[in-house]
């Protein structure tokens, strides 16, 4: 299907929903990620956010006929000695550096100047669980050192035998089906489906939610890119998301710190869908589905079936619902002849990662899971130890004592603290409609912070509390009987290679 015609700017882009100040619903303390993540191939992951995380709401009529705007590509054919499938659901988010459809005036605005080397800028495994509880999201560095399979050259029929390259130069020799093919070799992990997006898919992908909101906590500029920001919030357009995105100039960390600010911005992308009444408005999601779809290349397999399966499987999903990891580094510095400087995984920690993708098992320290109903009656009965979604020292409490009885919410508040919760160390006096009962109050998007706290104040009642942001609000009642222990369950996984999305949106 030939890529259809570029609209006019004002068409493609139209301005913006904004949103005054920030807003009070975000992540896990708002921490940020300690090392480079996802690169600018995060985009690519919004046209999954926003073209399959609606559709499972909003039923087949109102995705019928939506898939016929992708561009097709077959990159698994004549594929063979794949590796075995494992248990979920892997998709090949792939960004590229194609600029045909930008216009000279959008191509002087964000500074994108220069031949592009039709290669690919990102390259991203999104993996879904079987259970379809959690999205796993894993950047493999665009000058990874990789063993390309032997191939024909797309571009001079040339045909080539196996050699060492940089991963983004697949996409130029082979196309989809080299980039497959590679990936595969590099990972162990059977890719499903394959999505491709652009500058261009990207900038109309950001407008058409309406913008995303990002956070930084000192100013960041770059000339190469015009990025110019103050700290504090900031609502991006698609136009100002690229240069968000793109800029490598603003600190010392170069790609890596270009990975960690893509992490955040995926992040808040997903906040922005998920919350923004995007997937609760039939005519709205309508629109923003067709205009992501119509900027995208996909393969044969990826139509209007997988929309529904993938929707109604990530349907509720928040940022905590979601985790991101880049490839453990071994030597960033690897020279190659004729190549130049690679960076070349760490084998061991990287099979480990890849690893855990086949097993469909979490990477971030604390497993995400959907949230369960907002109210939920009472918490059940916990064990000694039982194992929560996240570390009790994550989880910040502020402690009332709703009863009568003198220094109650002090102890509970020592008893919290002595199970790990960070509390505030300041309990205070609270009249309770019904003293007898210990509330925990809590913001819909700290869900899997709340269990935590309820499994250890076995027989609590759970009350949501939209916007009430990230310090859960316990109330003591005389049904106070202590704190039962609990804990994060280990994994394989180094904390510092996975952090979930709530950690990295706006606090």
């Amino acid at each position: 299907m030939p890529t259809p015609p570029r609209p006019t700017r004002s068409a493609a882009r139209p301005a913006p929903v904004r949103r005054p100040g920030p807003r009070g619903r975000r992540g896990q303390h708002g921490r940020t990620a300690r090392r480079g993540r996802p690169a600018w191939g995060t985009r690519v992951a919004t046209t999954l956010s926003v073209g399959v995380l609606a559709a499972g709401g909003l039923g087949h009529a109102l995705v019928t006929g939506l898939d016929t705007g992708i561009t097709r590509v077959d990159p698994f054919k004549d594929m063979k000695n794949r590796p075995q499938g494992g248990h979920g659901l892997n998709v090949l988010l792939v960004g590229t550096d194609e600029r045909a459809r930008i216009t000279p005036e959008e191509k002087r605005e964000f500074r994108l100047g220069g031949e592009p080397c039709h290669c690919t800028d990102t390259v991203m495994l999104v993996h879904l669980s079987e259970d379809r509880d959690r999205a796993s999201v894993v950047s493999l560095p665009r000058d990874s050192y990789a063993e390309m399979p032997e191939h024909t050259d797309l571009t001079t029929g040339k045909a080539h035998h196996a050699h060492p390259v940089k991963l983004n130069a697949a996409y130029a020799e082979g196309g989809p089906g080299l980039t497959v093919r590679t990936v595969e070799s590099m990972t162990g992990v059977k890719i499903d489906h394959y999505l491709e997006v652009d500058f261009t898919s990207f900038m109309r992908t950001v407008d058409a939610v309406g913008g995303v909101q990002i956070c930084t906590t000192t100013p960041m500029k770059d000339t190469y890119t015009g990025l110019d920001l103050t700290a504090g919030p900031h609502d991006l357009d698609g136009g100002q998301a690229l240069r968000y995105v793109r800029s490598r100039h603003v600190d010392g960390a170069s790609d890596l710190g270009r990975m960690e600010r893509q992490q955040k911005f995926l992040a808040a992308l997903v906040d922005r869908v998920t919350s923004g009444g995007v997937l609760l408005n039939p005519v709205r999601f309508r629109e923003v589905a067709t205009t992501v779809l119509s900027s995208v290349r996909a393969d044969q397999g990826f139509g209007t079936e997988q929309l529904l399966t993938l929707g109604k499987a990530m349907r509720g999903f928040t940022p905590a619902s979601s985790e991101f990891a880049s490839v453990p580094l071994g030597d960033t510095a690897f020279q190659l002849k004729g190549i130049g400087s690679t960076v070349k995984w760490d084998a061991a920690k990287a099979q480990k990662l890849f690893q855990s993708l086949r097993d469909d098992r979490p990477l971030s320290p604390a497993a995400p899971a959907k949230p369960h109903a907002p109210h939920a009656p009472h918490a059940p009965h916990a064990k000694d130890g039982e194992d929560v979604e996240v570390e009790p020292s994550t989880v910040r409490v502020q402690v009332y004592n709703g009863t009568h009885t003198a220094g109650l919410g002090a102890r509970a508040d020592a008893a919290l603290r002595g199970a790990g919760f960070d509390t505030t160390r300041n309990p205070q006096t609270r009249q309770s409609a019904n003293p007898a009962e210990t509330v925990i109050a809590y913001d819909p998007n700290w869900d899997r912070s709340a269990r935590a706290l309820a499994a250890a104040l076995p027989g609590a009642a759970l009350k949501a509390v939209p916007d009430q942001g990230a310090t859960l609000q316990v109330t003591v009642g005389a049904d106070y009987r202590g704190v039962t222990p609990v804990k994060a369950p280990e994994t394989d996984q180094d904390p510092s290679e996975a952090v979930r999305g709530d950690q990295v949106v706006c606090p």
